[in-house]
């Protein structure tokens, strides 16, 4: 997939209105400039607010950003603190920024779990922007697709045994509804960086129909080009849904 031939902004969505992206090549683009991991994070920092400011013009609703996976915590605990330090600063810096450009932020995962500092930062940006009516950026931390999904069936097996549900009742449907994501559309597309070709376990549910887009670019070269690129391969899909 190439970045050079982004569509005019507006113009390039061709019915994607949720993009879920797997934001992979930090590490690999550090390292290939010699430099430390953390400077390969930082770049990745910068790839996300292009993507953010150039998500509406071309036609997004959604997006939502794979920023730190249930997974993230077997990494070393000096590149987990710079990863909690980043997210840090990227919510106190942008707020402002998001806010006036009518941006909801919005997170998905156990993000609750995270320390009592963070959580009420996250809350806080959450609640100034409940009300935008713009972009919702959505961001998937201490994310796991199996972990949500467990999450989902305990609270039907819990809600069957009170007897407050039939067990005829636990439909696709009813755990869709208890899924983090359930107050926003599914997504049309989940884009991976990097060339790598698997959804580590991301939005498992949520992509059972999504169209799978790969580009080789790492996420920190990431830009609104390479975004508008995705987004018109995007359209030249034909989605089948199954149905032949």
């Amino acid at each position: 997939m190439s970045a050079t031939a982004a569509p005019l902004a507006g113009d390039g969505a061709g019915g994607c209105r949720h993009l879920a992206i797997i934001m992979d090549g930090n590490g690999r683009w550090a390292k290939a400039r010699r430099l430390p991991r953390i400077a390969g994070h930082r770049a990745g920092v910068e790839a996300v607010r292009r993507v953010v400011e150039a998500a509406p013009g071309l036609g997004l609703d959604v997006l939502t950003l794979y920023a730190f996976s249930s997974e993230n915590w077997k990494r070393p605990a000096d590149e987990v603190s710079d990863l909690m330090g980043l997210l840090k600063h990227y919510v106190q810096s942008e707020i402002d920024n998001l806010h006036r450009n009518g941006v909801r932020l919005d997170f998905i995962g156990n993000w609750r779990a995270l320390k009592p500092d963070m959580v009420a930062l996250l809350e806080r940006a959450r609640e100034r922007t409940a009300g935008n009516q713009g972009l919702s950026l959505v961001m998937a931390l201490n994310y796991g697709g199996q972990d949500e999904l467990v999450r989902a069936a305990r609270g039907l097996a819990a809600d069957v045994a009170a007897g407050r549900l039939n067990a005829d009742d636990v439909t696709a449907e009813a755990l869709e509804a208890r899924l983090d994501t359930a107050q926003w559309p599914l997504p049309d597309a989940v884009l991976r960086t990097s060339g790598e070709l698997r959804l580590s376990n991301f939005l498992l549910w949520q992509s059972a129909y999504a169209e799978f887009l790969v580009t080789e670019t790492l996420w920190p070269d990431f830009d609104a080009a390479a975004l508008g690129a995705a987004l018109a391969e995007f359209a030249r899909r034909e989605r089948r849904f199954g149905g032949r």
